[in-house]
């Protein structure tokens, strides 16, 4: 479950193309290339230190998340040297439209589901998610939501407190140290 969820690339692609290209989507309905025409240098570098950020929360919970860019050789064998190329170069990415509006999953599912978690993690486990958290805001001032509250955070996921090791437990086998509860008091104890 961790590494499907840590792994998971949209979580990165789709919100920040969607809210760095807003202008572009309403006026043109987006009618141009998601993805070919959606992603600059500047986008791409976006994209990478929001990936960064993703890769590094992973590492702190001992998963070896892929990076966008073997990612995308992996799933696409698309081949650049950087991401902007890699990106543009991909052919499974021609064609594919933008959103029509910016009412669309990219973010009102993928910034509460896959934006909050990481930056709620990434809080927990001591990783900066400065762009993460950056995407949230912009999400939140399109929207007018507050998806930080509106989120999956470590609290609604029960991982609020819990180490690494624990975190893993509670996933794996539904419970944490059966010694401790989840405040850190023996069991029995008052």
């Amino acid at each position: 479950m961790l590494h499907t969820s840590l792994d998971n690339m949209g979580a990165i692609f789709h919100p920040a193309l969607t809210l760095l290209n807003a202008g572009w989507i309403e006026r043109t309905k987006g009618d141009f290339q998601f993805y070919i025409e959606g992603v600059t240098r500047s986008t791409a570098h976006v994209l990478e230190v929001l990936d960064r950020e993703r890769v590094t929360i992973a590492a702190a919970l001992g998963v070896r998340a892929r990076p966008a860019l073997r990612w995308l050789r992996d799933a696409y064998s698309a081949k650049g040297e950087t991401l902007y190329e890699t990106i543009q170069g991909n052919p499974g990415y021609q064609g594919i439209k933008a959103p029509r509006n910016l009412r669309h999953r990219y973010i009102f599912e993928d910034v509460p589901f896959s934006l909050v978690p990481l930056a709620s993690l990434g809080a927990q486990f001591g990783v900066d998610t400065w762009a993460t958290d950056a995407m949230i805001r912009l999400a939140c001032v399109v929207h007018g939501t507050n998806y930080f509250e509106r989120g999956r955070t470590v609290e609604d996921m029960g991982l609020k407190g819990l180490r690494v090791s624990e975190v893993k437990r509670y996933i794996q086998d539904g419970e944490v140290n059966p010694v401790y509860s989840l405040a850190g008091v023996r069991n029995g104890a008052s």
